[in-house]
């Protein structure tokens, strides 16, 4: 049998009673050592300075070169590494010092130039046997162009700084051991450094790039994101208020005419106008509901199904369109997702409340289901003359906005729908061709 873990036991093991406590957090709540935050603070002060004044730290980093080479002339430590027969004279090891040294006031504006300013002073050096070490200040230039210029550049200044000494190497073959090697190795080293921290630079500006650009992206998702919300909440409110101040006023047309003649029809009338009304609110509320962050609760009832068709219908009747309901072929168990059903729900929602505007003389409607094994066709007709062609423009912001909505409706589940009149002038007919869940592209 194993052993239960001691963390689920029902009695901890004694050992838990004196176990050591954890280490302490040396770290702060941004999960960075103090050390390296002050550092790295630092470090970016620094910087800050040298993008606001770059020539105060140019001028700095010049004068402690100038100050080291004067003082290694001054001191006489230049002759521990001159050659036995050195034949350069004081004046000239000063001049040569400093003509290393102040170029690099210029290192990081015209870093080729410097070198091309040190090199006569740099063959001099190694000709005459002074060597002196503020020769190595050329490495300096080298390094901001491996930073900054291409390939071809750095090949060129490489060329440049290892030229005297090997000129020098071709003279006296005995230089090879110590001026040679020594200038080869500085540059490899700083080259290789060079290629390093570019390599590190440009990672960190492609990171950045990226990030700035993902935030654009993410900005302009948002914004899309928004507009496509409007646009769904103005075609959802279209179709409700729409449709419903449709039935209502049909409901209060038929009922005022009925009050003269049948007060219980116009009792009946107005019975419907308020469920009506009810339903219209009810919807209106829960649309606008969601939308309200302080209401997390809000009331998310499903969007209307194919089940509320005949009660849709129904509605339509008792506003004095006589509707007729055709299904052809039964519908596959789970053959419409509720996305596509509630298509199908404000298509017919849509047509059928056109009809109820803009229809003319007797008028008659009639909606046809057709389902196959890959679609679902509906179409809604009606024996309307004249006006019920013709979208509300007079009230709509947009001409033909319902249609559009409708044909927005069916774009989202790759369906199509057609609208226009039936020959003959003989009323008014939308077609929607939906394809089923299980479509594939």
């Amino acid at each position: 049998m194993t052993d239960r873990p001691r963390a689920t036991g029902t009695s901890p093991a004694p050992e838990a009673t004196t176990a050591p406590p954890p280490p302490a957090d040396t770290t702060d709540a941004g999960g960075t050592a103090p050390l390296t935050r002050i550092i790295r603070g630092a470090l970016d002060r620094l910087r800050a300075f040298d993008r606001r004044r770059p020539r105060v730290w140019d001028a700095a980093v010049t004068a402690f070169w100038a100050v080291a080479a004067v003082l290694d002339y001054t001191s006489g430590g230049w002759r521990n590494v001159a050659r036995d027969d050195v034949t350069a004279s004081e004046p000239l090891v000063l001049l040569m010092s400093l003509c290393f040294s102040l170029p690099l006031l210029w290192r990081r504006t015209h870093p080729m130039a410097v070198l091309l300013l040190m090199a006569p002073a740099s063959l001099v050096n190694v000709w005459t046997g002074a060597l002196v070490q503020a020769a190595l200040l050329q490495l300096i230039p080298v390094f901001q162009i491996v930073l900054r210029s291409s390939f071809r550049t750095v090949g060129a200044a490489a060329a440049l700084f290892v030229a005297p000494v090997l000129a020098v190497g071709v003279r006296i073959p005995s230089a090879w051991g110590q001026e040679v090697v020594s200038y080869v190795w500085g540059l490899v080293f700083v080259v290789l450094l060079g290629i390093a921290v570019r390599t590190r630079r440009e990672y960190t500006e492609a990171l950045v790039e990226r990030a700035h650009r993902l935030e654009h992206e993410r900005d302009q998702q948002a914004r899309l994101a928004a507009a496509a919300e409007r646009t769904r909440i103005a075609r959802e409110m279209h179709d409700i208020i729409g449709h419903n101040l449709s039935v209502i006023t049909g409901l209060a047309d038929g009922g005022a005419y009925a009050a003269r003649k049948n007060p219980e029809r116009a009792g009946q009338a107005l019975d419907a106008i308020g469920a009506t009304s009810r339903q219209a609110l009810s919807e209106l509320r829960r649309l606008l509901g969601v939308l309200r962050d302080d209401h997390p609760e809000a009331e998310r009832a499903p969007q209307p199904t194919l089940d509320e068709l005949v009660p849709l219908i129904e509605r339509v009747r008792r506003a004095g369109l006589p509707v007729h309901l055709e299904l052809h072929c039964e519908p596959r168990a789970r053959s419409l997702t509720p996305g596509r059903q509630l298509t199908v729900y404000r298509v017919v929602q849509e047509a059928l409340t056109n009809t109820l505007k803009h229809a003319t003389g007797p008028t008659s409607a009639t909606v046809t289901l057709a389902y196959t094994h890959t679609h679902l066709d509906a179409r809604i007709t009606d024996t309307g003359t004249g006006a019920a062609t013709t979208e509300d423009a007079e009230d709509a912001p947009l001409p033909a906005q319902g249609i559009m909505g409708m044909r927005e409706r069916a774009a989202l589940y790759d369906g199509t729908l057609d609208a226009g009149p039936l020959p003959n002038d003989g009323g008014w007919q939308i077609r929607l061709r939906l394809p089923l869940e299980d479509t594939r592209p």
